[in-house]
């Protein structure tokens, strides 16, 4: 994109690149006769008053951006054609097409693409914001009138008490002080003259009348002691004068003159110096190329057989990345074989479960034997009780075979 505004700029000319400036310049003057500080609409958008390259140069792209949508659409509102104000969330394309089918609508051509407004500032930019205050210039029925110069006045002179005020018994011998002690200092000549020629023409006037004086020498002398403060003549010096300026230019011109004479042979002789000592060192470098010829050629093949062993080096770390990758999964493998094997082995030279077991028979045993032991006594009793009941019962069967008289002897 730089490239593409340095060729711009190289076609257009030198100047192209301060184009902007120049346009800014004037924008912000138009913005001025239209009331742009004043305007209410505006003052709701928080619009503060333009710097003098706030659309030249890029300071916040986002709110110039928004600056550039919020003025232009006041200026095309100006200018008679009404235009919704832009949101901030607007879509900056529509908003910029919008723009520039307006600009279009009012005759003004348009040779940039739109892409050029998103930013919000530079050349095209400030070229559609003045085209608008153009137009809304036109609008509001203003016109431009040639310019006003103002007439510069003559300063009054001031009466003060100082070395430049001279009495007129001493006006050349002051002068003269004066003029060698500051060049710039000066009478007014023209005044004096002018006083000059008054006093002439009234002496030449009277002068049929006066033929001899009747005034007192001592009234007069009295008079002159009186007067005498107030005749004095301002040196005052006056730097708008052309030919001050004149003078200097000339003097400037000669001290220009005289000093170029002087540096035109030094700046020929380092001029001259320069040249040879180019001339030597590009003999030199071409020497040192001819000498170096075989050196750069085996540099160069040197070059190319490590642009080879690095080709080959990458290649071969490929490969090996690949057989890293696949060792690591077979050690994994081996690292699960191997806790796997350690648990069996573990289990398989461990004695506890084997004590367990005996443990368990031996108490099989014990509870056997109290088993038994507890069966024979079961078995005894039983066997006693079923001799007590068949005991019982062969008595029984006897008492029922007893005779009657053996019963009543009871």
């Amino acid at each position: 994109m730089a490239a593409d505004r340095e060729e711009e700029v190289a076609e257009r000319g030198p100047g192209a690149a301060y184009q902007a400036f120049v346009l800014m310049e004037e924008l912000r003057d138009k913005l001025k006769l239209l009331g742009c500080e004043e305007d209410e609409a505006l003052r709701r958008h928080n619009m503060r008053p333009l710097s003098r390259h706030y659309f030249a140069l890029p300071t916040n792209p986002g709110e110039q951006f928004f600056m550039f949508c919020t003025l232009a659409a006041w200026l095309i509102t100006k200018a008679g054609h009404p235009f919704e104000q832009p949101q901030e969330y607007d879509d900056p394309n529509a908003v910029i097409s919008n723009i520039l089918s307006e600009l279009r609508s009012f005759g003004r051509p348009v040779d940039f693409p739109p892409s050029k407004l998103k930013a919000g500032y530079g050349e095209q930019a400030c070229y559609v914001l003045d085209c608008l205050a153009d137009e809304a210039l036109k609008y509001s029925g203003f016109s431009w009138k040639r310019p006003v110069y103002p007439t510069e006045e003559l300063e009054e002179e001031e009466i003060t008490e100082d070395d430049a005020e001279l009495t007129l018994n001493k006006l050349e011998e002051d002068v003269v002080e004066e003029e060698s002690d500051n060049e710039e200092n000066f009478i007014d000549l023209n005044v004096l003259k002018a006083q000059t020629y008054r006093s002439d023409m009234n002496d030449s006037t009277k002068q049929e009348e006066i033929l001899q004086s009747t005034t007192d020498a001592a009234e007069w002398n009295l008079e002159v002691e009186r007067v005498l403060p107030q005749l004095k003549v301002t040196v005052r010096t006056d730097n708008k004068d052309w030919r001050i300026h004149v003078d200097q230019m000339h003097q400037h011109k000669d001290g220009i003159e005289s000093s170029l004479k002087e540096t035109r042979g030094y700046l020929d002789k380092l001029h001259n110096e320069i040249s040879r000592t180019l001339e030597k060192i590009n003999s030199r470098e071409k020497y040192i190329n001819n000498q170096l010829e075989h050196l750069v050629q085996e540099y160069r093949s040197a070059q190319a057989l490590l642009s080879e062993a690095k080709e080959k080096y990458q290649e071969g770390s490929g490969g090996v990345t690949e057989r890293s990758r696949v060792l690591s999964e077979i050690t994994e493998v081996l690292e699960k074989v191997k806790q796997e094997t350690e648990e069996k082995g573990s289990s398989m030279t461990d004695g506890a479960p084997l004590v367990k077991i005996k443990q368990a028979l031996t108490k099989l045993k014990q509870e056997t034997i109290q088993m038994d032991i507890q069966i024979g006594v079961m078995e005894h009793t039983l066997l006693q009780s079923k001799l007590k009941e068949k005991s019982n019962m062969t008595r029984d069967m006897h008492a029922t075979v007893i005779p009657e008289p053996t019963v009543g002897a009871y």
